[in-house]
């Protein structure tokens, strides 16, 4: 796309009110890293100016400051509506140094005023004890990245962009992060982004040529290939080169300005015109030296334009004279007796450049996503769930009877567009499609007449990266809307390092009383374990529901409805509750109908409870043994073998209990949701032999239990890493999770049984041994576990 015209180039008091803009930013930048006291250089310093632990990444921050000040610059003087994404993110020092400037960060923390004491404890709690982390974080004010890990910006900023149609969000995009997977694979995001609906990314990459300790594969491409290779992704790039301050500054500001034009042009042309054509969005390319304007040379070696300026350049300025003399004149180097008056406050030609209120970057509404959201409109449950007349009598696909569900949050949102459902070329396949009677899937690139439901509007986002999936997410969610991401359980691992941070942020921001809650971030994890029989070994993996309960207690939540009615009502707390990760396990395979939605909803409230119905004891003694169970096959598992037990051992007082909220299990002081021991007792019983059938890998149930009177007499059958392409009841007999194993668990474990019942545990090894001929002969499961229905 062609220029409309060329930028005016910039008046020589633009250029020196974005110079001093710049240079006290990086004034701050260095203060932060090395200073504890003296902040505006009233005297020389001495060592005990010095913090003890020096500490923080300058090398990106020259570049992260001036990508800053410069967005000031266009958000003020055209007046729109700016988010940024901080890609490397352990630049904190600028993000912070630029929030303290243009007084956003004052205003959130009124003990850090923009004036010497506060500028003195500006530096002073960076990286300190007490303090605020080297990184952007949760505690930075206009963040919603915080870059420790590197490769989610731009996926991040992508999110942020959807469904705002208002919204520039500028990514910045480290080369060192550029070498990861998953920043290789956001660059296709130009691909989902509706430029009537969504709003712009503008991806800035900031080569400096260096990560830690070697070069970046980016930085040393030749120009043309790097040129073919951004062109490839989709973009039109702009390129800013130099050394020269003022030059840059020149190069900089024309190139955020075009930037902005063809931006709007695309906007305008899609949104008044008609255009369909997928535009080729500009991107800024920024090539500075690392650690610009910091020392050349330290100890006889070069530092600046080089990877020893990553961290800290000057390591030894307590204890070496010459580091000290080189820092004081590094400090004075900008000049700060022209930046900050006599009081430390900035002058005002430092923010000249700056805009006011909410339009400054530190104090968008965007970054605290709490301050948008609205209540979503969760239709009825009533509308959707299945009828149950008596437990087991019918089956539904549960997923199936979700989507029914979640079509109607799509048309509910239809007009507000801020709920979407995300997930890696699955939603059919899960079961999901009533999704496409409210949406189609996001698309803009070209379509064919084979193609099914794509749409340049929709509201359903798949490609075939979990990494994107998770990513757009989060920045969807960060920025103050609602979603959903479903995919085969065992390939959840693939963002287990994503949610991860995005636990940690939650849980930092709960510490915040200034950010507001967000949306909780809601997985579906379907095709599970127990019904990969087709897909074999490689599909078959639990554990993710591992990883998450090691997290945060206060943020993460674990739910293994068993039927159609109970994955409603857990959908339905998922989708309205704030501040979570909730993951919610649930087949996509016809399931038996256990409950009511009443029944269901009382069941889920409770998280965990016995189904009398189920069981034999008549309430006048305790149950001889506790058949536990969690995830809907044990379940079915469960009360086959309970359905086992009253036809052959009729005398045998049994309690089925059904836990849902997989974190019931543990102690109450150890867990919100946890169970006081009281009620754990109550339920399970002291002494009494416990069998449970758990969905996942059976220690996870041990480790949440272990501190239970009780569990020297709990066994748990799961999942032991026995898979293979098989029939779906030859993956519970593999990992003794079958029915008839149960029972002879049963009779193992009730004291005196044994002797009783031996001739029924041997049937039961019997019907194990037949199975494994049957399945080898026919290919199908034996007719009494295909054609079995609850009888009790």
């Amino acid at each position: 796309m062609s220029d409309t015209h060329t930028p005016p180039a910039l008046s020589d008091q633009e250029l020196a009110a974005l110079d001093a803009h710049w240079r006290a930013a990086n004034y701050l930048a260095v203060g932060q890293i090395y200073l504890m006291a003296n902040p505006l250089l009233t005297r020389p310093l001495t060592p005990e100016d010095i913090k003890p632990r020096l500490l923080g990444h300058w090398g990106t921050s020259p570049g992260l400051n001036l990508v800053h000040t410069h967005l000031n610059r266009v958000v003020k003087d055209r007046g729109i509506e700016a988010l940024c994404v901080w890609g490397p993110g352990h630049g904190g020092p600028a993000v912070l140094a630029n929030a303290w400037l243009e007084g956003s960060y004052s205003e959130t923390y009124p003990d850090v005023p923009r004036t010497t004491e506060g500028m003195g404890r500006l530096f002073k709690q960076f990286s300190f004890p007490g303090g605020v982390p080297s990184h952007v974080a949760p505690e930075t004010p206009g963040s919603i990245h915080e870059g420790g890990e590197l490769g989610y910006a731009l996926t991040h900023a992508y999110g942020a962009a959807f469904d705002h149609p208002g919204l520039l969000v500028t990514c910045v995009v480290g080369d060192g992060e550029a070498e990861t997977g998953p920043l290789a694979a956001s660059w296709h995001s130009d691909k989902f982004l509706d430029p009537v609906h969504d709003g712009a990314v503008l991806p800035v990459l900031h080569l400096n040529g260096y990560k830690i300790a070697n070069p970046t594969v980016l930085a040393r491409l030749p120009e043309e290939e790097l040129d073919q290779l951004l062109r490839g992704y989709g973009h039109d790039p702009l390129y800013v080169t130099g050394d020269d301050p003022a030059t840059v500054h020149r190069a900089m500001a024309a190139a955020m300005d075009t930037a902005v034009e063809r931006i709007t042009a695309y906007q305008r042309a899609a949104r008044e015109d008609g255009a369909t054509e997928r535009p080729r969005w500009p991107m800024i390319v920024l090539r500075t030296p690392k650690g610009w304007t910091g020392p050349k040379e330290v100890d006889g070696l070069p530092v600046e334009g080089t990877w020893r300026s990553h961290q800290v350049p000057l390591s030894g300025v307590r204890d070496n004279p010459e580091h000290l003399r080189q820092l004081e004149a590094w400090l004075r180097s900008y000049r700060p007796e022209e930046l900050f008056d006599a009081d430390g406050r900035p002058t005002e030609q430092v923010l000249a450049c700056v805009p006011e209120g909410t339009a400054r970057l530190g104090s968008t509404p965007y970054a605290n996503g709490g301050l948008l959201l609205r209540d979503l409109p969760v239709p009825p449950l009533e509308d959707h769930a299945v009828r149950v007349d008596r437990p087991g009598s019918a089956s539904h696909s549960p997923t199936q009877v979700l989507g029914g569900l979640l079509e109607g949050v799509m048309a509910a949102t239809a007009e507000r567009r801020d709920f979407r459902v995300v997930g890696p070329d699955e939603t059919a396949s899960n079961r999901l499609r009533a999704l496409y009677r409210a949406t189609g899937k996001a698309w803009q690139a070209q379509t064919l007449p084979t193609d099914e439901h794509l749409a340049r509007d929709g509201r359903v986002m798949e490609v075939l990266s979990e990494h994107l999936c998770q990513g757009w997410l989060e920045g969807y969610l960060l920025t103050g809307r609602h979603g959903l991401f479903s995919s085969y359980e065992a390939f959840a691992h693939i963002v287990d390092s994503m949610v991860n941070q995005h636990i940690k942020w939650l849980r930092t921001s709960r510490r915040l009383p200034w950010r507001l809650p967000i949306a909780s971030l809601n997985y579906l994890l379907t095709s599970h374990v127990w019904r990969q029989d087709h897909n074999g070994f490689s599909h078959q993996d639990p554990g993710f529901v591992d990883h998450i309960l090691n997290k945060s207690p206060e943020v993460v939540r674990v739910y293994l409805p068993p039927d159609a009615n109970t994955l409603l009502s857990v959908a339905d707390h998922a989708l309205r509750s704030r501040g979570y990760v909730n993951v919610i396990v649930a087949g996509k395979q016809p399931t038996f109908d256990w409950l009511t939605l009443e029944e269901a909803r009382a069941h889920c409230a409770r998280g965990a409870g016995a189904w009398e119905w189920a069981g034999t004891e008549d309430g006048s003694r305790e149950p001889d043994v506790v058949l536990g169970c969690a995830g809907d096959v044990p379940t079915q598992e469960v009360l086959a073998a309970a359905d086992l037990l009253r036809r052959h051992l009729p005398e045998l007082a049994v309690r089925v209990v059904n836990v849902v909220d997989i974190a019931r299990m543990l102690p109450h002081e150890e867990h919100p949701h946890g169970m006081p021991d009281s009620e754990y007792d109550a339920l399970f019983t002291r002494d009494k032999p416990v069998i449970f059938a758990y969905h996942g890998y059976p220690w996870l149930i041990h480790r949440l239990a272990y501190r239970r009177a009780g569990h020297a007499n709990l066994h748990v059958r799961g999942y032991k890493e026995e898979g293979t392409t098989t029939t779906p009841f030859d993956m519970v007999v593999r990992n003794d999770l079958d029915r008839y194993r149960l029972v002879m668990d049963v009779i193992d474990r009730v004291p005196g049984l044994g002797v009783r019942a031996v001739a029924v545990r041997q049937a039961m090894a019997d019907v194990r041994t037949r199975h494994h001929a049957w399945i080898r002969e026919h290919g199908v499961d034996l007719p009494e576990v295909e054609e079995w229905s609850w009888s009790g």
